[in-house]
């Protein structure tokens, strides 16, 4: 490989003595920075904006008709509405095209169950920011509690500028439906990264921006305190800090009747917490710690501890493999008799997906080969564990929350795949904890089809990465593909491909309907793939473990081998194949055009990380040194490996496919010069690169679903312009 280019590196200066040219593209509002953002918006937007659509005579601009397909199902009427009980009601918060940035509001489960539920508005957020002349962005609302018998009616509703994650938070009162102001002795909390959480109707946790010294280096709170109401917010009692150099601190309360508890958490970094359980009953408040290893989760719920280790861990006379799942009285754990029983311990094959507690059960989603199934666990009348398949007759990728984990076993059952809609059921396993069955599944609702899927086939298949280890991907294709190996039959040549992909944090890629990309890509006759590389939680935290810091590099061996082994079965070929990712998964496309360029006809990075020397120094970037380690040490000997903003070299240049680079300027996760810099020095070389920055959006590239709509037309419009462009 090529040598990096050394000189925009402004900490590893040349022979010349030459720096970083592209650094003042890191200050986020600047003058200059933002006249080049428009400028090349405007470019990005008049060539993309130029592409016709192929399937309509008149000529109309395909980003015009893929805009307004996409947006018309992100406002659909008919989406399922997600919601949250609490008391006699279901909450949910809903956006559509009249409602561009959402009602709160809430219905009962019976007409929730209708095809017409009545909604009780509780807040239109564009009509307080009509009021107030406001961007708010509905970032979620906790409730307190009430007192037995009475009503909710206390709520701490979180909101931010344009969709950044720093937030501020407010007291709203449910029956006045009006937010109680500072004046009137309600709490706010100002805009920083930080929380609010109730304890009871008169006091709260609180982290937040205190002042100066009291955030940590990644920009999150570092001091957890207990405010009062009518007292000021400086004046809250500090119960502990952590230090600078810590990720951030964490404090909140557990409101279950008769299992109180106060919880604060100190994250030293990703996967490194010390968790306290805090005695108010004593002034001040004592923490007791959790004795666990640090990479450990632990939590509680009623009686219930519940532990899951990320390696190995051993605790009394039983070892608790990586992964596994451990469950005992929380209580007697705290007394140092802990007497744990093992609900789940992992194989080669599977993992842990997530954990739903209600009121007697825990259920677990498991995936085996990435494909869920379900498991039921509960204590008999001898305090023993029995396992039990759940719902076995379900396919698909299966979702399960509890409709209310402190006074039901309940359950919300979602079911959706690649091409089947989502459907939601509702499940009682209150017999299971007896010897019976889990109840019926009762389908409360189901959304309809967004888009063709006639013909559609998915497969799942295993590529072999660069060290022999078996990588899964998912791909959504027409059955009458034309493949070189023969598998299936066709005439129309290699398919335009997308390829996805993650592979970090532990985050699991899983089967999702596809609405907006199956509209957009899969009717048109694109296929989609869905890589689950190493980095993700697919097969637990030794998959994640596998890509970490030094080791890295295979998760982009991963995707590259999925990449190879889409153009050897013939699925398509390079000038037809396209890869996307976001954040993390910029990263990776970031990666894929400086290292294996000779793979791909075109590529997308979203949101990115791209400078691996600065990143740790930029936003939230600080809190991410445990994923690829720390710049500023010897790391960087292997950090500067997948740094490809280091990594584009002039005698490459025309190597590169086209490249589409997105961003938001109001992304305070992480920063946009990363973007910004990377599309200027590929400027600088003259490659094929074009670049568009949503003004809104915070890290998720978009505050309404008009903006959503917008950004994804754009990118798919960009390929179809390339990988698409004889299909």
């Amino acid at each position: 490989m090529t040598d990096p280019v050394s000189q925009i590196d402004p900490q590893l200066p040349t022979p010349d003595g030459s720096t970083d040219p592209h650094q003042w593209l890191e200050e986020v509002t600047g003058e200059e920075a933002l006249t080049w953002v428009r400028e090349r918006n405007a470019a990005a937007e008049t060539e993309l904006d130029a592409v016709a659509d192929p399937q309509d005579p008149s000529g109309t601009p395909l980003a015009e008709t893929l805009q307004h397909q996409i947006l018309e199902i992100l406002d659909a009427k008919d989406r399922i509405p997600g919601v949250t009980k609490r008391g006699d009601f279901l909450y949910n918060f809903w956006t559509d095209a009249e409602h561009e940035r959402g009602l709160w509001r809430r219905t009962t489960l019976d007409s929730y169950r209708t095809d017409d539920p009545e909604w009780d508005v509780l807040l239109d957020v564009d009509a307080l920011n009509e009021a107030e002349g406001e961007d708010w962005v509905w970032h979620g609302a906790s409730l307190l509690r009430p007192v037995e018998g009475e009503p909710y009616r206390h709520a701490l509703i979180d909101l931010s500028h344009g969709g950044a994650d720093a937030d501020v938070t407010r007291e709203f009162d449910l029956e006045t439906r009006e937010f109680v102001g500072a004046d009137a002795g309600g709490f706010e909390r100002p805009e920083a990264k930080g929380s609010l959480s109730w304890i009871d109707v008169d006091t709260v946790w609180v982290a937040t921006d205190f002042g100066e010294g009291t955030m940590t280096s990644s920009g999150y709170a570092r001091q957890a305190r207990i405010w009062q109401r009518g007292t000021p917010l400086e004046e809250a009692e500090l119960v502990h800090e952590v230090t600078e150099s810590d990720m951030a601190v964490f404090a909140a309360h557990d409101s279950t009747p008769g299992w109180e508890r106060d919880w604060v958490i100190e994250a030293h970094a990703f996967y490194d917490m010390t968790v306290h359980v805090a005695d108010r009953s004593q002034q001040p408040p004592v923490l007791q710690q959790v004795d666990v290893p640090a990479d450990l989760e632990a939590t509680a719920h009623r009686d219930l501890g519940i532990f899951s280790p990320r390696r190995d861990w051993e605790i009394g006379e039983s070892t608790y493999t990586a992964g596994s799942l451990g469950g005992g009285d929380f209580a007697r754990f705290q007394e140092g008799e802990p007497e744990l029983h093992m609900l789940f311990e992992p194989t080669e094959t599977t993992s842990l997906a997530d954990m739903t507690i209600t009121r007697t059960t825990v259920v677990l989603s498991i995936l085996e080969d990435v494909v869920h199934r379900l498991e039921v666990h509960t204590r008999d009348e001898h305090g023993d564990w029995v396992q039990r398949d759940l719902y076995p007759e379900l396919r698909g990728a299966l979702g399960v929350a509890a409709v209310d984990a402190d006074e039901s076993d309940e359950v919300w059952v979602t079911v959706t795949d690649f091409i089947e809609p989502t459907r939601l059921l509702l499940g009682d396993l209150s017999e299971v904890a007896g010897d019976g069955e889990a109840g019926e599944l009762a389908l409360v609702k189901s959304a309809p089809a967004r888009f063709d899927a006639e013909g559609l086939d998915v497969s799942q298949h295993f590529a072999t990465s660069d060290d022999g280890t078996r990588i899964p991907y998912f791909e959504i294709s027409r059955l009458d593909a034309a493949y070189a190996d023969g598998s299936a039959t066709g005439t129309d040549g290699p398919r335009p491909t997308l390829l996805y992909g993650y592979g970090g944090f532990e985050i699991s890629l899983t089967p999702s309907y596809l609405g907006g990309i199956g509209k957009a890509w899969l009717e048109r006759g694109g296929t989609y793939v869905l890589a689950n590389i190493r980095g993700g939680g697919e097969y637990g935290p030794r998959w994640h473990q596998a890509a970490l810091k030094e080791h890295r590099h295979r998760a982009y061996e991963d995707f590259s081998s999925v990449a190879k082994d889409l153009l050897e079965r013939g699925v398509t070929d390079r000038d037809h194949l396209a890869v996307r990712g976001g954040s993390n998964g910029g990263l990776l496309t970031g990666n894929m055009v400086t290292q294996y360029p000779e793979l791909f006809g075109a590529v997308i990075i979203q949101v990115p990380l791209l400078d691996m020397k600065r990143y740790s120094h930029l936003l939230a970037g600080a809190s991410w040194m445990a994923e690829y380690g720390d710049p500023d040490t010897e790391d960087w000997e292997y950090v500067r490996t997948f740094s490809p903003y280091h990594l584009l070299a002039e005698d490459r240049a025309q190597e590169y496919p086209p490249t589409f680079v997105l961003t938001s300027t109001r992304d305070d996760r992480v920063h946009p010069g990363h973007a910004r810099k990377f599309t200027a020095a590929m400027e600088s070389l003259s490659a094929d690169v074009r670049y568009w920055e949503n003004i809104e959006g915070g890290h998720g590239g978009a505050a309404t679903n008009e903006q959503a709509a917008r950004m994804n037309a754009l990118l798919y419009t960009f390929l179809w312009a390339t990988i698409g462009a004889d299909s």
